[in-house]
C-alpha cells in the first residue's frame, strides 16, 4: 500500500547542507576539508557570558518553559539594543523571542499570508524563504536583481505585480550587499501605502563594513523585524531569534508560536541576555570578518574571479565564475573533491541564473581564507589538464 505524502515536503533541498555533509564524509575518510560553505561564525559564545550560563546550570535551574515570547530580561535587552543601535523604541510587548529566526519566518509567514497570497523577493536570495513560503501555499514572486540595483529589490520592480507581501535582506544572504538606510525607508513606506506585508530580514546586523544598518522598524508600523542571535552573536547552535511585530500581529503570532513551539529554548535565553554584556568581544570578532572579507576579495580578483556583489555586510562573497565552467553545482563538487575547499553552489539562491554563481563564507579564520585562495591558485590552471 503507499500512502499519501503531503506536497508540502516537496521543496528542493538546501544545498549547502549538502554541500556540508559531502564534506564531513571527507574528513571521516581523513581529508582535508577548508569550511566556506556554510554561513555560521567559527568562534562561539563570549567567555563572560558562558560562564554566567555554566552558574546557572550549576544552581540547579530546571530550565522549564518558559512564556511563549520569552523570559521578560531578554526581551528588554532586546529592546534596550533596539534603541541604542538605531535610535528607536520599541515596546517590549511587541519584541516576540523564537526557536531561530527559522522559526519565526515560519511564524510569520503564516500570520501574514494566506494560501494563494503573493509575496516577492529577490534572486539570488536566501532559499528557505521561498521553500517555506511554498510548504505554507503561498507563492514566492522572484524578483531578479544585478548589479545595477545593488543586488537589491527597489520599489519599481514590484509595481504592478499585486504582491501581498515583500522580503527584504539587509545585509543579504548570499550576497552580502545592502540596502541604505532612505532606500529602506522608501521600500518600507510604499509597501504599507500599498498595503503589502513588508518582511524586513535583519539576522545580520552587526556584522556591517561602513555602510549603516538600518531596521524597518523606524519607518513603518506594518513591518515585521525578523532578528537573530546567530550570525553577531555567536549562537548558532542556540536556535534562538525574535521578532519586531507590528501591533495587529501580535497575538496570532502568540498563538501560533504557542502551538507550535511552546516556547524558546530556556538556557539559550539565560546566555542571549548575558551576551549583551560582552557586545566589545563581539565587535572584535566583526573586525576580524572584515580582514577576512578584504583578503578574500583581493584573492579571488588575482585568481580572476572578479566579478563579485557588493560585501557590505554578512560574511559571504557571491562571485560570478561562469567562466569556469557552465555549472556552478558541479563546479564546487569538483573543487571540494580535488581541493578541500568547500563553497555553495549560487543554484540554491538563485534557480534560475545560479550555475553562474558560487558563494564563499568568510566566516571562519583568517587561516581558512589564505589557504583557500592558495589551494584554488594551484589548481584552476589544471581543473581541465
Amino acid at each position: 500500500m503507499t500512502l499519501k505524502i503531503s506536497d508540502r515536503g516537496r521543496v528542493p533541498p538546501f544545498l549547502v547542507m549538502e554541500v556540508l555533509r559531502a564534506a564531513s564524509e571527507r574528513e571521516i575518510r581523513g581529508g582535508s576539508v577548508l569550511h566556506m560553505e556554510i554561513g555560521q561564525p567559527s568562534l562561539g559564545l563570549p567567555a563572560g557570558a558562558a560562564a554566567a550560563v555554566a552558574h546557572e546550570v550549576a544552581g540547579g535551574d530546571p530550565m522549564g518553559y518558559t512564556v511563549a515570547q520569552g523570559i521578560p530580561a531578554l526581551r528588554r535587552r532586546i529592546a534596550r539594543h533596539a534603541h541604542a543601535v538605531y535610535g528607536v523604541e520599541v515596546p517590549v510587548e511587541r519584541v516576540f523571542c523564537t526557536m531561530g529566526s527559522s522559526a519565526a519566518f515560519l511564524i510569520a509567514f503564516l500570520t501574514a499570508f494566506a494560501p494563494g497570497d503573493r509575496v516577492g523577493l529577490a534572486a539570488p536570495g536566501y532559499p528557505a524563504y521561498r521553500h517555506i513560503l511554498k510548504a505554507v501555499g503561498v507563492e514566492p514572486v522572484l524578483l531578479p536583481v544585478g548589479a545595477e540595483t545593488r543586488f537589491q529589490p527597489t520599489i519599481e520592480m514590484i509595481e504592478g505585480l499585486g504582491l501581498d507581501g515583500l522580503i527584504v535582506a539587509s545585509p543579504s544572504n548570499p550576497t552580502g550587499s545592502m540596502l541604505p538606510p532612505e532606500a529602506l525607508q522608501a521600500l518600507a513606506e510604499y509597501c504599507h501605502g500599498a498595503g503589502i506585508r513588508l518582511i524586513s530580514d535583519e539576522i545580520y546586523h552587526g556584522i556591517t563594513y561602513g555602510m549603516t544598518a538600518a531596521t524597518a522598524a523606524a519607518f513603518s508600523p506594518s513591518a515585521v523585524v525578523i532578528n537573530s542571535f546567530s550570525k553577531y552573536y555567536c549562537m548558532t547552535g542556540w536556535r534562538l531569534g525574535w521578532l519586531v511585530l507590528p501591533e495587529d500581529m501580535m497575538r496570532p503570532v502568540e498563538c501560533l508560536a504557542q502551538n507550535l513551539f511552546i516556547s524558546p529554548p530556556t538556557i539559550s535565553q539565560i546566555a542571549a541576555v548575558r551576551t549583551f554584556d560582552h557586545l566589545e568581544e563581539l565587535d572584535a570578532i566583526v573586525r576580524g570578518y572584515a580582514r577576512n572579507r578584504d583578503l578574500l576579495v583581493h584573492g579571488l580578483a588575482g585568481l580572476g574571479i572578479d566579478k563579485v556583489a557588493p560585501p557590505d555586510g554578512a560574511f559571504y562573497v557571491y562571485a560570478d565564475v561562469s567562466h569556469l565552467g557552465p555549472d556552478s553545482r558541479e563546479l564546487c563538487r569538483r573543487m571540494l573533491d580535488e581541493t578541500g575547499v568547500a563553497v555553495a553552489p549560487g543554484w540554491d539562491f538563485d534557480p534560475a541564473d545560479g550555475g553562474r554563481f558560487v558563494r564563499f563564507s568568510y566566516s571562519g579564520s583568517t587561516a581558512t581564507v589564505i589557504t583557500a585562495i592558495e589551494r584554488l591558485r594551484d589548481w584552476l590552471p589544471k581543473r581541465n589538464a
